[in-house]
């Protein structure tokens, strides 16, 4: 199989190009919680924006396949949010892809920590972490939807010049 050249795009919450993930994300969300969900009414779009945030795409032939964000937490965390993999792109590292670069640019940031909540109904998101070097902040031996959110973090290697 083929994949076309990939390319990380940083931009806003706004672009038009990040339209599509975010209604699918929104739809999986809504359809696997049963209940409506907004993400637009969730935190303003600048709280994803430079020098506090960011928000960005891959692209794959100048395509949205995959994406993710974060938000200042707090002075030393910034908090991951929206990491997303488009349906038709799953179970290409995608995901990893945008962990890294997100992690990358948090630590070039000042950020020191990343901290994160993933849903009791995705187990795909909460394997990712676990296997991208994240701390579970919960008891991993209960049962997810006794817990809520899952929270997680991971310290980041800040980069010497």
């Amino acid at each position: 199989m083929h994949f076309g050249v990939m390319t990380v795009h940083h931009t806003t919450v706004t672009d038009p190009l990040a339209r599509p993930l975010l209604d699918e994300l929104t739809y999986e969300y809504s359809t696997r919680y049963e209940r409506p969900i907004d993400l637009s009414l969730e935190y303003p779009a600048e709280e994803f924006t430079p020098p506090r945030g960011a928000f960005l795409l891959l692209l794959e032939n100048g395509s949205p396949v995959a994406g993710g964000a974060y938000r200042r937490y707090d002075a030393h965390t910034a908090e991951l949010k929206r990491i997303w993999t488009h349906s038709a792109h799953r179970r290409r590292g995608l995901a990893r892809r945008v962990l890294d670069v997100l992690e990358r640019d948090a630590a070039d940031r000042g950020y020191t920590r990343v901290y994160l909540t993933t849903g009791p109904r995705q187990p795909e998101a909460k394997g990712l972490y676990l296997a991208t070097g994240y701390r579970p902040l919960f008891d991993l031996s209960a049962a997810p939807e006794s817990i809520g959110p899952l929270p997680f973090e991971k310290h980041l290697e800040i980069p010497h010049p």
